[in-house]
């Protein structure tokens, strides 16, 4: 049997070729932009502003207290709402509506332009919390808490590139025209942790972006490349690690119980700008792609700019679309409503045709075990599943349920479509529900 650096895994259909199509990015400027005032793992903040405010790009407009990061204008302008609006995670969400002036006039911003060996660790981390980054792979864990709780415990600093998932090629884009942002942010961040290793992981099927770092590699001593064979799900932080040390982080722990940290590639190219331009995060790179989709294409886009404006400028719906999806066929979350505003952690919407995601009418299963043989995270998907329908908490925990990654590899693989990682969904807020009372 061939050895493989993680167990489980699949090989879906990638369709990456669909957005790489168009090289030059396109920054878009919608007319309003909507900033939920929840965009991270954390407490929400609180908004700064007022309706009626004169608001300028960049300008911190909402902030809290604990385990919470702020929120800036992505645009210049004025602030006609502060009220729920619809949110990616399928709730109503607290935002702040700005009308876009079109001027784009900026705050002063406050870079950081001393050597980086006379930097202190927590100048470092005091910008990247006031940029308000987050994790941007799709976490969205406040970045400034992540690299301090790592301080210390240590000795492997990962940059991931793998981007396993299928149709999205954001960080793709990233490494194949500004990779050095990334390189420098990982210089960075390895000033504040001091670990004995800097890695950027990327898989084999991004030939152009290693070409590119390949060529610049050199000019960043002790960053070192590790080019990992592409299989689903490469990019979950768990199995990363297994694949780059052999190390195996247990049920309930983090990466850092193994001496790990991993960062998205893209949240390294933010503390770049973050630190030495002084600039906050108001934008990223989204791919939007997919069979229902005119124009596939990799977009800069304001954080706060609705999925409709986005669509729009991709060249619109296909009359068959079947459903919209923040984040990859895997992964993601169906949109009920495209005035979903794209946040810090939207690396993607996904536009699928009615007969290319088909679901099945009745689901059943066949007792096959195929979900077993490929789950990552060597859990028992059909035993969960049933105990999750029965409602037996007791079982739930005995099989580690909270340590599903919500890959979707068990539900690709069955052959009876039951919607296996929906179903696990909701026995975690069960869980979480029951730990409450």
């Amino acid at each position: 049997m061939k050895k493989r650096p993680f167990f489980g895994g699949i090989h879906p259909k990638y369709n990456k070729e669909m957005s790489l199509g168009v090289t030059d990015f396109h920054m878009i400027t919608p007319k309003q932009v909507v900033i939920p005032l929840l965009q991270h793992i954390g407490a929400p903040c609180q908004s700064l502003v007022a309706v009626g405010d004169k608001v300028l790009k960049g300008q911190k407009i909402g902030d809290g207290e604990g385990l919470c990061v702020p929120v800036h204008a992505s645009v210049s302008g004025t602030v006609v709402a502060i009220e729920p609006r619809p949110h990616t995670s399928g709730r109503m969400v607290n935002a702040i509506v700005i009308d876009n002036d079109c001027q784009d006039t900026e705050i002063e911003f406050s870079p950081i332009t001393a050597p980086l060996e006379t930097l202190e660790q927590d100048q470092i981390l005091h910008a990247i919390r006031e940029a308000g980054i987050v994790g941007m792979g799709g976490a969205a864990f406040p970045g400034n808490v992540k690299a301090l709780s790592a301080m210390g415990n240590v000795d492997t600093l990962i940059a991931n590139a793998c981007e396993c998932e299928p149709y999205i090629t954001a960080d793709d884009s990233l490494l194949r025209t500004t990779p050095e942002q990334v390189l420098e942010g990982m210089t960075i961040l390895r000033h504040v942790l001091k670990p004995n290793r800097v890695v950027l992981a990327v898989e084999d099927n991004k030939a152009a972006a290693i070409e590119k770092i390949r060529n610049i590699i050199g000019d960043y001593p002790g960053i070192e490349l590790a080019v990992l064979p592409t299989r689903y799900p490469q990019g979950a932080e768990k199995q990363l690690i297994q694949a780059l040390t052999g190390r195996e982080v247990q049920p309930g722990k983090l990466p850092v119980s193994v001496g790990c940290a991993v960062f998205n590639v893209s949240t390294y190219a933010a503390i770049f700008r973050a630190v030495r331009w002084g600039k906050p995060l108001t934008e990223r790179i989204v791919t939007i792609s997919g069979e229902a989709i005119a124009q596939p294409q990799n977009f800069i886009v304001r954080i706060g700019t609705p999925f409709h404006d986005l669509i729009e400028v991709a060249g619109g719906l296909n009359e068959k679309t079947e459903r919209v999806i923040s984040g990859g066929p895997m992964m993601g979350f169906a949109q009920s409503d495209l005035s979903v505003p794209v946040i810090k952690a939207t690396n993607s919407i996904l536009c699928l045709l009615r007969d290319r995601n088909g679901a099945a009418e009745n689901p059943v299963c066949l007792r096959c075990g195929k979900c077993v043989g490929v789950c990552p995270m060597r859990l028992q998907p059909l035993y969960m599943y049933r105990f999750v329908n029965a409602g037996r908490l007791d079982e739930m925990n005995r099989l580690n349920l909270m340590d599903c990654i919500e890959c979707g590899s068990c539900a690709f693989t069955c052959p009876g479509k039951l919607p296996l990682v929906e179903t696990f969904r909701k026995g975690k807020q069960m869980i979480r529900e029951a730990n409450a009372k």
